[in-house]
């Protein structure tokens, strides 16, 4: 009875073995690091993921908070399957939507919090209900908040102020903070003049201490006729030499506060804005100047080009303009004072196909764009404009000024990418997996999309077809791999733009050989076919060692000689170590001293089960049965030894192949040296010789006792 029941805890515990080693998928969730610090009354979203989950693909998330005064108390916040799920501390603010879960994916939520109070400081935890078969992983992850006081401060004198076109103009504003946590401020100047809804940045100092102009400005900003200095430990000076009647209205400066978030990234946690100064400008004259501006002149085909026809001038909202663009001495575009585009030709298709734009940005700027540049658009570029002026007789007037040439070159494209192979070992044994990555490097920024092709080169120098992934990301298995595709033990993916990678699961000694991966760039054409611009491969060996040519055994005994009823250990040893994918099975043989034919006494099945021969019966209750934990050392130990137990024992073993559709291949079998054991009467003289004893040291083996 006792024996049956140990058998069957042994079975058990192998069962819970296997599942254990079988079983992959783990659930992990993750949150936004911290911790995060921010300002009383600001808007905080947190983030939160999960992977590696079964079930339903839309998970639901449940927010709660552990506060600074109480660290043991969970406080519930919200959750996306109960709308009651808040406390009453948070209940009405849910209700409210002051905060609310913002759902980005089926596995993914944002956490906001539009209006932050000094109570909502604390530690913050997401967790996701079970929708697995059985709990393994991680369910919740944990982040810190806290909430500090909002100490920015931005003031300006708040004047209207009169001036004259061509005047100078100094405004101050005062910015200071007195946050304990290490902070950058940026501070800017804006213009918002009437009519407008939003204001136009003239010049502002960023967090990181660099002046950015604001569109409009960057003119006169490079002639120096805008300026921004810092003029004390608070003081922040705005001057303009020569003030333009598009100067007019009301000029402020906006203060924000930065602190950065444990990820590097940097967050504005308050904007402060200071009282506005009303300026006034009187115009005195009525010329107007244009001038082309343009990034650069040089362009390689495909690449996107902007030409802006700016127009210097007093008063232009009242004025009436008339833009055109001639290239190479033929208009191509013209637009009138109702802003309506007119193209010709060629352009008037691009237009049409979404290639070109030709637009107003403003009322000084008119912005001939090309989404995607041909080489015929190499040549020379002119911005001509009218203007139409009421004399005081009734007659219109046309004045005409034309800018200078822009001549504007396109070569022809070409691919300047370079590719790497890496793999995360040269050498691995039989059954294990080995990943590949490619990666894609371009001197400048990749201008067409990339396709891949993975093929083997085998010791034959036979190439074999892999896998590929087509420029629109379509993954095509060649007939070769396709089954072994179907069951995931040859997988590819593109991780990001220039990174692909390659893995091979549960490997076989065909799969030894040279690894190679091709990269084509393509670009769409003029008619939004595909092109190739060029090709780049590299490869990377790998050895595959097969388990056949590195498995042995030994079997070996401290005591060949013992005495009526003592005890005797015999050891198997096994190599290389377990693996999953290529097990062995192991049994212990028994030959007895008048006995012609061996006997099998107890196997070590493949799957790690135990199976008792006919002899076991004969040993009684005296046998017991050890395996190591990595199953590479079996020991059979038998205790009160009688003349049965005298004769010769060796151990077999037969190794196994786990093929990809899950079913099995014996590769080869083993067999061990003979230990011979005698058994002596008591008062006989007998000779102690130590064996060579393959101990099972920071193992804990497994054992079975009969």
């Amino acid at each position: 009875m006792g024996s049956n029941m140990t058998m069957e805890c042994a079975v058990v515990f192998l069962a819970l073995l296997l599942f254990a080693g079988t079983s992959s998928a783990k659930r992990v969730v993750t949150v936004q690091t911290g911790t995060l610090y921010r300002t009383v009354d600001s808007h905080i979203t947190i983030w939160c993921n999960v992977s590696g989950y079964q079930g339903t693909m839309e998970q639901d998330f449940q927010w709660s908070i552990y506060l600074t005064s109480a660290p043991e108390r969970e406080i519930q916040i919200i959750s996306t399957k109960d709308p009651n799920y808040a406390y009453a501390l948070y209940g009405e603010r849910v209700r409210s939507k002051e905060i609310y879960i913002e759902r980005v994916s089926g596995d993914s939520v944002l956490l906001h919090i539009t209006k932050l109070q000094q109570q909502d400081q604390g530690e913050y935890e997401c967790y996701t209900p079970n929708t697995d078969a059985h709990y393994l992983g991680v369910y919740s992850a944990k982040m810190n908040l806290t909430v500090i006081p909002d100490t920015l401060s931005a003031s300006s004198a708040g004047q209207t102020l009169s001036k004259v076109e061509g005047d100078p103009l100094s405004l101050t504003c005062e910015v200071s903070k007195q946050t304990s946590q290490h902070s950058h401020l940026s501070v800017g100047w804006f213009l918002h003049t009437a009519g407008q809804t939003a204001a136009q940045e003239i010049i502002t100092l960023s967090r990181d201490f660099v002046l950015h102009p604001g569109g409009t400005y960057r003119q006169r900003y490079s002639s120096g006729d805008v300026r921004l200095d810092k003029t004390g430990s608070t003081s922040y000076k705005l001057t303009v030499y020569m003030l333009q009647p598009s100067d007019q209205g009301e000029i402020y400066c906006e203060a924000t506060e930065w602190i950065q978030d444990p990820d590097r990234s940097w967050f504005a946690m308050t904007k402060k804005q200071a009282d506005k100064n009303v300026v006034n400008i009187q115009a005195t004259d009525k010329e107007f100047n244009i001038q082309i501006n343009t990034e650069r002149r040089a362009y390689t085909a495909g690449e996107p080009a902007e030409l802006r026809c700016i127009i210097d001038a007093q008063s232009i909202p009242e004025r009436y303009f008339s833009v055109s663009w001639v290239f190479s001495s033929t208009q191509v575009a013209v637009m009138g004072p109702n802003a309506v585009p007119v193209l010709n030709g060629d352009y008037a298709l691009r237009e049409g196909a979404g290639k070109l734009t030709f637009r107003k940005e403003s009322d000084a700027i008119y912005l001939l764009k090309i989404h995607q540049l041909r080489q015929e658009d190499t040549g020379k570029y002119i911005c001509r404009v009218t203007e139409r002026e009421k004399t005081a007789t009734g007659d219109f007037i046309d004045k005409n000024k034309r800018s200078r040439n822009v001549q504007i070159s396109v070569q022809p494209l070409k691919s300047n990418i370079t590719v790497s192979v890496t793999s995360n070992s040269s050498n691995v044994p039989e059954g294990s997996a080995v990943h590949f990555t490619c990666t894609v490097n371009s001197i400048t920024e990749n201008q067409g999309r990339l396709s891949v092709s993975w093929k083997l080169t085998d010791k034959q120098s036979q190439a074999w077809e892999i896998v590929s992934v087509d420029q629109e990301g379509m993954v095509v298995p060649s007939p070769s791999y396709r089954e072994r595709s179907s069951y995931g033990e040859v997988r590819v993916e593109r991780v990001r733009s220039g990174t692909f990678t390659l893995s091979v699961y549960n490997t076989l000694p065909k799969d030894q050989g040279l690894y190679t991966c091709t990269v084509t760039e393509w670009v769409k054409g003029p008619r939004d076919e595909w092109e190739t611009i060029g090709e780049k491969s590299a490869g990377t060996p790998v050895t595959v060692t097969a388990v056949e040519s590195i498995f042995f055994m030994a079997a070996s005994s401290r005591t060949p000689s013992v005495t009526y009823n003592e005890s005797f250990d015999l050891q198997c040893i096994v190599k290389p170590r377990y693996n999953p994918r290529v097990p062995a099975s192991v049994t212990w043989r028994f030959k007895p001293v008048n006995g012609t034919e061996f006997q099998d006494l107890v196997t070590f099945t493949r799957d790690g089960s135990l199976q008792w021969g006919d002899r076991y019966s004969s040993f009684g209750i005296r046998t017991t049965i050890d395996k190591s934990a990595s199953n590479s050392n079996f020991r059979l130990s038998i205790s009160r030894a009688s003349e049965q137990e005298a004769g010769t024992y060796q151990c077999t073993a037969e190794l196994w192949r786990k093929n990809y559709d899950n079913t099995w291949t014996k590769i080869t079998n083993r067999s061990s040296n003979l230990l011979g054991i005698k058994v002596l009467q008591p008062g006989k003289s007998r000779t102690h010789r130590r064996g060579g004893s393959r101990g099972t040291r920071g193992n804990k083996p497994q054992r079975h006792s009969t």
